[in-house]
């Protein structure tokens, strides 16, 4: 049996390199010479390389199979996006294949490519912020849905919450609760757009309403110790409301307070994101707000499926609202004037 064709036996055969193939096969010849562009039209007939592929991508999609790539599998939020996946594709008879990047690119590459090779129908993923442009380039003519932090909300196939929406109306709450000093503690912005969109509405609601505010950028290798040296520098004013842009940070900035518990929530706020369970067990219990991640998962479902399957009954974009669940750690008592 002849193997399949690749784009190398199509470059051999036209005399020209991969890329100017690659860049044929994407329609992006509009450069390319009469004559290059015609060497390679021939070359794809002769070796049936689209007719392949064509029969290959409806194999893949019988298959039932989709991958989905995770940026942090440890947290809570990533756990109940995985069910609400799970739980919709066993009921349309589909399979997953996890795969989890640690939000880096390369990571990323190669559970595409490994998921790809194992014949899945279709990708749902969580993308760095650099990830799309990478895709592009692999030519893989697959659907894929982003969820959670899609870096352009104007194409493509993607469900997301309201990260900005959620963070500006959240500094309109912290501030009907008397709070006047404002942290933002963040791991770095660049990497994500779903850290861009929650620090950029916190922000901007700070300064449209003149209320001073400080940033932190932390890590997962940021000690605790460290932390909480960066925070005393803004603990001597009262009414400080401290933002934790995450789960983990959330963890890290509870712990870094521990020796100020006595002063949440009268003169120290403290709210967070996606801490789900254990925020409502500490004392003070914690502020936070709740993305519905079980039903991003189940939306990311049926649409990369609707996709597939070729039915068209799902919107290909959608956003979702989170919601305050307001606890302990924000019922601060505004000071008499």
């Amino acid at each position: 049996m002849r193997s399949k064709a690749t784009i190398s036996d199509i470059a051999k055969l036209a005399d020209v390199s991969k890329t100017t193939v690659s860049f044929y096969l994407n329609g992006k010849y509009s450069k390319m010479s009469e004559a290059t562009r015609s060497k390679i039209e021939d070359a794809v007939a002769k070796t049936n390389y689209l007719e392949e592929e064509e029969q290959a991508q409806k194999n893949d999609a019988r298959n039932h199979l989709i991958g989905v790539i995770i940026g942090d599998i440890t947290s809570p939020f990533a756990n109940h996006i995985v069910k609400g996946l799970a739980d919709y594709c066993s009921a349309k008879d589909y399979h997953l294949m996890l795969g989890f990047s640690d939000y880096q690119l390369e990571n990323e590459r190669h559970c595409i490519n490994s998921m790809n090779q194992m014949g899945v129908s279709g990708y749902i993923v969580q993308p760095t912020a650099q990830f799309e442009i990478m895709w592009e380039g692999m030519q893989i003519k697959k659907p894929i849905v982003y969820f959670d932090s899609p870096n352009h909300n104007t194409k493509g196939l993607w469900v997301k919450t309201n990260n900005y929406e959620a963070a500006y109306n959240a500094v309109s709450f912290l501030i009907k609760k008397g709070y006047q000093h404002f942290v933002l503690v963040t791991a770095d912005p660049s990497k994500i757009v779903t850290r861009q969109e929650r620090c950029r509405g916190f922000v901007d609601h700070l300064e449209i309403e003149h209320m001073p505010y400080d940033v932190i950028v932390a890590n997962k290798e940021t000690a605790i110790d460290e932390l909480r040296e960066q925070l005393e520098l803004y603990l001597k004013a009262k009414d400080v409301c401290i933002y934790a842009t995450s789960n983990w940070l959330l963890n890290k900035v509870h712990m870094a307070l521990e020796p100020y518990a006595d002063r949440i929530p009268d003169e120290i706020g403290l709210l967070g994101m996606d801490s789900y369970e254990w925020s409502r067990l500490v004392v003070p219990s914690i502020t936070t707000i709740v993305q519905p991640a079980y039903e991003e998962g189940t939306v990311a479902a049926k649409i990369l499926i609707d996709k597939i399957e070729g039915t068209n009954l799902e919107p290909p974009n959608q956003i979702l609202k989170s919601r305050i669940d307001e606890l302990e750690s924000t019922d601060h008592k505004k000071t008499e004037m």
